[in-house]
């Protein structure tokens, strides 16, 4: 089967843009018309193809970034490429796919972990918050867990949206994984208040880290 074209591609993403999909995408910041299990299927039908990945991503459009992100192969990006990618990841499902599908995949996540953890650029720094989330919950060991307890009782309340999230996430995963700091996380969680008041759909885990907490080791230890 021959390669896909960049052509053929952003054919093909053309013929899932839907109006009424863009109007309810846009309503959460996300400037695409598609259906994501479609896209998938387009996806998968390319299959892995990092040239084509790096033309789509070249156009800067979300559709074709989104694509580009479910195809390429994250090893083959360099630490300058994954750095200026994640600068330019403004829409939120685009961010959401960059820091799952390629930060957290790629041999260079430490790497890219410790170069984004104190960047001025929120959404930066909050790939480092997710990427930290992901030691503490699958490789501790060499992480100073207290120190960043530290660091979100001082910041995590004044944190812009997207950062306070991924900040958040690290919080009540240290308090769900190691019992020894459950207890002042639950602390810093209810004296802060972060996402207490946060939406949550009947039969979902609030995000708000006290009941996340207590949710997740009911669980587990139930």
């Amino acid at each position: 089967m021959p390669d896909t074209t960049l052509a053929e591609a952003l054919g093909d993403l053309a013929a899932l843009e839907d109006p009424k999909m863009r109007a309810a995408n846009e309503k959460r910041g996300d400037d695409h018309g598609m259906n994501l299990s479609r896209l998938r299927a387009v996806a998968k039908r390319i299959r892995t193809d990092q040239p084509l990945a790096q033309e789509l991503w070249a156009t800067g459009e979300t559709s074709a970034r989104l694509l580009a992100l479910l195809i390429c192969r994250p090893r083959d990006f360099t630490a300058d490429e994954l750095d200026a990618m994640i600068r330019e990841t403004r829409p939120p499902k685009v961010n959401d796919w960059f820091v799952n599908y390629v930060a957290k995949k790629t041999p260079l996540a430490e790497e890219m972990r410790l170069r984004w953890f104190d960047d001025a650029d929120p959404t930066v720094a909050a790939a480092a918050w997710s990427l930290t989330t992901e030691r503490v919950i699958k490789n501790p060991e060499g992480l100073d867990l207290a120190h960043l307890l530290d660091l979100i009782e001082r910041d995590m309340k004044d944190a812009p949206s997207r950062l306070q999230w991924s900040m958040n996430e690290t919080l009540s995963n240290i308090g769900i994984h190691h019992p020894a700091l459950r207890a002042r996380a639950l602390d810093i969680g209810e004296r802060l208040q972060v996402l207490a008041d946060y939406p949550t759909a009947p039969g979902c885990t609030s995000p708000f880290a006290p009941l996340w907490i207590g949710e997740i080791v009911r669980r587990r230890e139930g």
